[in-house]
């Protein structure tokens, strides 16, 4: 499991608007905040993306690209994006192969787990929220510790 402190795996993954993002060309630029959620328009993973859109702005000030990612496929992404103006990519994780490299956890096996990563500008995870069902804890846990790091 990903701990913070640990490097993060490397990350290439389609956005939504078909492009490609990439982890390591926010290296030395910017902060990455990475938000795995279960399912596009389900109620706690609409919340959380709504929660991120309202604070982006902060986000930006802190330095930090935020970044939404789940296995819902390209038009899903575009209608959960546009249905609730969503500023950020939301990224295609087919198979779930970067849930895996950064040990996103099920719940009982079963459901899939909601975990948000804050990467800094040298690739190193500084932190980590899990919390299954409060979608603001990620957040508000996300841009503290960003707030946090600029008054270092």
């Amino acid at each position: 499991m990903l701990s913070p402190g640990r490097p993060a795996p490397d990350l290439e993954l389609p956005t939504a608007s078909g492009g490609t993002f990439s982890l390591r060309a926010l290296r030395g630029v910017k902060h990455a905040v990475l938000f795995f959620y279960p399912k596009d328009n389900t109620l706690v993973c609409t919340r959380e993306a709504c929660a991120f859109r309202d604070r982006f702005e902060e986000f930006v000030a802190a330095g930090a690209v935020v970044v939404g990612i789940s296995d819902d496929d390209e038009r899903s992404h575009q209608r959960f994006a546009s249905k609730w103006d969503l500023p950020y990519p939301l990224l295609i994780d087919a198979g779930g192969r970067a849930r895996t490299a950064f040990g996103v956890r099920n719940i009982l096996g079963l459901l899939k787990g909601r975990e948000t990563f804050v990467i800094d500008r040298d690739g190193i995870v500084r932190h980590i929220v899990r919390d299954r069902f409060n979608a603001q804890a990620h957040v508000d846990e996300a841009l503290e510790f960003l707030r946090a790091q600029r008054r270092s």
